[in-house]
């Protein structure tokens, strides 16, 4: 039996400690407001989505022709209600003469969720593009039920085609916790604000990075480790970052980018077709049809079996 730990009455005066700090540091508190978006909600909506987009992959199973307008009808009504209470709950922390019922937020959310669903179609036909991409570019590919089923690189581009649609239709929070929740599950970074073309390939995955203005074009592959950032932060003359303004690469269409290269900034554009080598670092325009590597580093080989000479004094 577990011995009881009996000091529980001097929990209290550690709970008062704890709550008097939230009026001294009142800027991470969120209290007496509207609910904020649920991070387990949205999390919930994502796998409702990759139910609807995958079919037969995730969720309910045995589909057939006959039933599947059923099934994915009675999964679209779930998301498109759980989605529209979290924008409304999105747009309610955002409205500044809200109430706690502030129908004009209430109708908006309403809308967007079923402007969202409109975009499933699209959302799919783009997936199945990165899922071939995936496909062609990796031999190490068996069939494309394993690349839906276990590539972290597709998953962060799913959730990122989900969340990207919420950005564009400047639904505050929920893209963002979105991307952030893919990265925590994948190691890949890609802000929703990032612009994608077609058949998009990250191979690999972790530690890849995408900035909220990179623009990538179509058929572009990229491996684990690198980085599309920002190059710096200007500021104003107050002395606050500047927001709003191009300060990521563009990726053309039919780049390769290989393993541990770092693209940073605006006027880093990679022309189209070009091959970017691993540990390669750019801040500059790069002509298309372009090879850039580093130079080989020296390497030196030794017998393991021969012991070094020992140094004087040794």
């Amino acid at each position: 039996m577990q011995r009881p730990l009996g000091r529980e009455r001097e929990i209290p005066p550690l709970v008062e400690a704890v709550v008097k700090t939230y009026d001294e540091v009142s800027k991470i508190n969120h209290l007496g407001l509207s609910p904020l978006p649920s991070r387990e909600q949205i999390i919930e909506i994502i796998t409702g989505l990759k139910e609807i987009v995958y079919p037969g992959y995730f969720g309910r199973q045995n589909f057939t022709r006959d039933n599947i307008t059923f099934h994915i009808g009675d999964r679209m009504l779930s998301v498109f209600r759980a989605l529209g209470q979290q924008i409304y709950r999105s747009f309610l922390h955002e409205c500044q003469l809200a109430s706690p019922d502030c129908d004009h937020c209430a109708k908006a959310a309403e809308q967007v969720a079923l402007d969202f669903l409109g975009h499933i179609p699209k959302i799919r036909r783009l997936l199945a593009k990165d899922v071939q991409a995936t496909y062609d570019g990796d031999p190490a590919a068996k069939s494309l039920d394993e690349i839906i089923f276990s590539y972290p690189g597709l998953e962060a581009i799913t959730v990122y085609r989900f969340a990207h649609e919420l950005h564009i239709m400047t639904v505050p929070l929920l893209p963002r916790i979105m991307t952030e929740y893919a990265h925590s599950i994948t190691g890949v970074d890609i802000h929703p604000g990032a612009t994608i073309g077609e058949s998009f390939f990250i191979d690999h995955g972790t530690g890849v990075v995408v900035g909220e203005t990179t623009q990538i074009g179509n058929n572009v592959k990229i491996y684990q480790g690198v980085t599309l950032g920002a190059h710096s932060f200007p500021k104003d003359e107050k002395g606050q970052l500047v927001r709003g303004r191009k300060r990521h690469p563009t990726i053309e269409d039919d780049v390769t980018i290989y393993s541990g290269a770092t693209i940073l900034g605006a006027e880093a554009v990679i022309g189209k077709g070009s091959v970017i080598g691993g540990n390669v670092w750019l801040t500059g325009p790069v002509p298309p049809g372009s090879v850039v590597t580093i130079e080989s580093p020296g390497l030196v080989y030794r017998d393991k079996s021969r012991r070094p000479d020992k140094q004087a004094g040794g």
